[in-house]
């Protein structure tokens, strides 16, 4: 029975880490799917600068120029957060590019609405996953572990749609990148990507402890072990 009394810890780690990628940029920054980061210049003028892109959006990091050797810091910002967000002019500014934000608004919005889904039914799981802990006559808790596994493969397809529509959209912007921007703008993963990766994995795991609370194992040993006693 360890792996079903393990299932909530796996539960709750994996909605706590879906929760941190659903509130990525702007809302926490250091937390991002994706960042793009370019360095610009022409004759006498030259700036770098990047931006996370999260769930419900974007931050933009200071951006710094140096303009006849006159250097200037522009302080960053962030948009406001919601689903399908659009870019402003300033992200073509920062990167140098105006094609790569046509294709980021466009596929945003259908494949990030996964995380939030997730996310709400990790929790939904873990919550039905903690009546797991308290044992029946059998010794076992099928009931609720009936409802966890089935709310948990929800979560878990959603965790795994999710991770891959990422991936996807990583995909899509590097080699929009490749076409458009000529190697001027770098693309790097974000950490927010491999937190969903481990909360798919931790789902997956947890499936497998409330399969246990199904079939009840342990609690068939502990009825033999006490119907050897009473002889």
């Amino acid at each position: 029975m360890f792996l079903a009394n393990f299932a909530p810890f796996l539960f709750f780690s994996a909605f706590v880490l879906l929760l941190l990628v659903t509130l990525s940029a702007p809302i926490i920054d250091p937390i991002y799917l994706f960042r793009l980061s370019a360095s610009v210049g022409t004759t006498g003028a030259s700036g770098k600068g990047g931006i996370n892109f999260g769930v419900f959006g974007y931050c933009i990091s200071d951006l710094s120029t140096t303009i006849l050797g006159v250097d200037k810091t522009s302080n960053g910002r962030c948009s406001k957060p919601r689903l399908g967000y659009t870019l402003d002019s300033n992200v073509s500014r920062v990167l140098g590019t105006s094609g790569i934000t046509d294709v980021i608004g466009r596929v945003t919005t259908a494949v990030f609405i996964l995380n939030p889904i997730a996310t709400g039914l990790a929790f939904i799981a873990f919550f039905f996953s903690l009546f797991m802990l308290r044992k029946g006559a059998n010794g076992t808790a099928r009931l609720p572990s009936f409802l966890t596994f089935g709310v948990g493969v929800l979560a878990a397809l959603a965790a795994t749609a999710a991770f891959v529509g990422n991936i996807v959209i990583v995909a899509i912007v590097r080699r929009r990148l490749r076409d458009d921007a000529g190697g001027a703008v770098n693309m790097t993963w974000g950490n927010g990507v491999w937190m969903t990766l481990a909360a798919m994995v931790a789902l997956w795991l947890a499936l497998i402890g409330a399969m246990c609370g199904i079939c009840g194992f342990g609690g068939h040993r502990r009825r033999r072990t006490n119907t050897a006693a009473t002889y």
